[in-house]
């Protein structure tokens, strides 16, 4: 498959913050021929130390003994809060044990004191009622503290893109509702963070669990060997930079994946592959499916994967892995998504929920 490299639409912070974002740029970011992902530069001086700190917890965490991650691993709650592995199918039949992942709610936004949604109102959604579970700081060292604040400059963010994605659905969207997405993202209790490893692939060629190739409306044959193609179940995902790291060598961050290759692929509003790389200084976000059910249509939800290091890319005592950071806002749960069908995010998640969850 030829590679086709796009360059998403960047956006200052300053700009968002002062309302002074064009509609011709919104329209670029998530129009009908977009690539559906808006970048955002210029922000605080904290975020790059607090990326480069959270993300190298994620290699610190997948390395802890397995006796300690199952301290960490929450079957109650549906394997959605905590250490996660080995328990998704986003490929029917197939359980994914290429990544691990460690996910966090993010009710805490809202008030420090919370832990979750509301458990009382919403028996039976652990997902986002089960409290936050966490490594002991002599495992790793402050990452709550660490997690909590990243995960809320995202939001702020966040919050920000919304306002700007309320003016563009504002102007092309009958029947939308004033600052509709800005009030989910700076309201809701259901916002889930994930910190994402993904393994080493094996020196020959095959990680812990193939996910198989993917298709295209053109049947293009493509290689999702860290990350199968899936849509974001949200509204609105924030997402940091990868960091790729040498695990056989020293836990630092490497300057580039050694495999060019390698990396976030998503599926443009025209049906072309592109991959997309984000600056490490730099925040991206796109759109998921409840916004899509929310805005009928108009904005589409964006379908990605990511493809793995190709070990003969690289020297043959090293071990690429690659950690990132993705924050899923989402509305409350009993929030309608679909008018026609009552539907409400709580009981559309648990549909998703229920379809990737193995077993």
């Amino acid at each position: 498959m030829a590679i086709k490299h796009a360059s998403p639409v960047t956006i200052s912070l300053h700009d968002l913050q002062s309302n002074n974002i064009p509609f011709a740029t919104l329209l670029a970011a998530f129009g009908s021929d977009s690539l559906g992902i808006l970048v955002v530069k210029d922000l605080p001086p904290t975020f790059t130390p607090l990326r480069s700190k959270v993300l190298s917890n994620s290699s610190r965490l997948a390395a802890l003994p397995s006796t300690t991650l199952s301290q960490l691993t929450k079957p109650a709650a549906k394997y959605l809060v905590g250490w996660s592995h080995g328990v998704e199918t986003l490929r029917p039949g197939v359980i994914d044990t290429a990544k691990g992942s460690y996910y966090i709610n993010c009710a805490f936004y809202q008030d420090p004191k919370l832990n979750g949604a509301d458990a009382t109102r919403f028996p039976g959604f652990e997902e986002y009622t089960a409290p936050n579970v966490w490594p002991e700081d002599n495992d790793v060292p402050d990452f709550k503290s660490d997690a909590e604040t990243l995960i809320s400059l995202i939001i702020d963010t966040a919050v920000l893109v919304a306002r700007a994605c309320d003016r563009f659905a504002e102007h092309g969207i009958p029947g939308y509702k004033d600052g509709y997405l800005e009030r989910v993202v700076k309201k809701s209790t259901t916002t889930k963070a994930r910190l994402l490893h993904y393994f080493p692939i094996a020196p020959q060629g095959q990680s812990a669990q193939s996910n198989g190739s993917a298709e295209t409306q053109e049947e293009e044959e493509v290689d999702d060997s860290w990350c199968t193609t899936h849509l974001d179940h949200g509204c609105l995902t924030g997402l940091t930079s990868a960091m790729f790291i040498d695990e056989a060598s020293e836990d630092t961050e490497l300057p580039a994946s050694p495999d060019p290759n390698a990396g976030l692929y998503i599926l443009s509003r025209s049906g072309q592959i592109h991959k997309v790389s984000i600056p490490g200084d730099c925040l991206a976000f796109q759109t998921g499916e409840a916004l899509e059910l929310i805005t009928q249509g108009k904005f589409k939800a964006v379908p990605h994967f990511v493809k793995g290091v190709d070990p003969s890319n690289c020297k043959p005592s090293s071990k690429i892995a690659r950690n990132t950071l993705a924050v899923f806002t989402q509305p409350n749960l009993d929030e309608l998504v679909d008018a026609e069908t009552d539907l409400t995010f709580g009981e559309f998640a648990r549909g998703v929920v229920k379809k990737n969850t193995a077993g």
